[in-house]
């Protein structure tokens, strides 16, 4: 009779924790014009940090997409934009937040100091990247692909 409880209690920590995980593929939504930019992977080292890789591009209209990132700083300057990890240190802050990361934008090749937060039920990433303090940056909603 113990164990009915005992499973129901651990069916539902385990369907938080995959709500608190940002591990999955994301599309990235442009801040400035609403419209879909990209399909990013996000995966977790082994020490724990997220790593998010670009794995395609969206097109868009009047949009041509560059293939490499010219004025990336080394080691990605010249490196096809396709595959390209550009996060890269993002930690678990807990309750669903995220910080201490970095984020490549392969179309300046500037790098920004990242932090995000996951919402409505782990479907939705918010992502902040700014440089110096958080206040002088820049968010996107990243919405999670099944």
């Amino acid at each position: 009779m113990w164990k009915l409880p005992l499973i129901l209690i651990l069916s539902a920590c385990s369907s938080l924790s995959f709500a608190t995980d940002i591990r999955g593929t994301w599309k990235q939504i442009d801040d400035k014009t609403g419209s879909p930019k990209a399909f990013i992977q996000i995966r977790q080292e082994k020490d724990g940090n997220y790593i998010g890789k670009i794995i395609k591009v969206t097109p868009r209209p009047g949009y041509v997409p560059k293939e490499t990132c010219i004025n990336c700083p080394a080691p990605y300057n010249n490196k096809p934009i396709l595959g390209l990890d550009i996060i890269h240190d993002l930690k678990s802050m807990g309750n669903d937040s995220y910080g201490g990361g970095k984020i490549l934008d392969p179309l300046t090749g500037k790098i920004y100091s990242l932090k995000g937060k996951l919402l409505s039920n782990g479907r939705l990433l918010q992502l902040r990247g700014y440089l110096g303090i958080s206040t002088l940056g820049r968010t996107q909603v990243w919405i999670r692909e099944n």
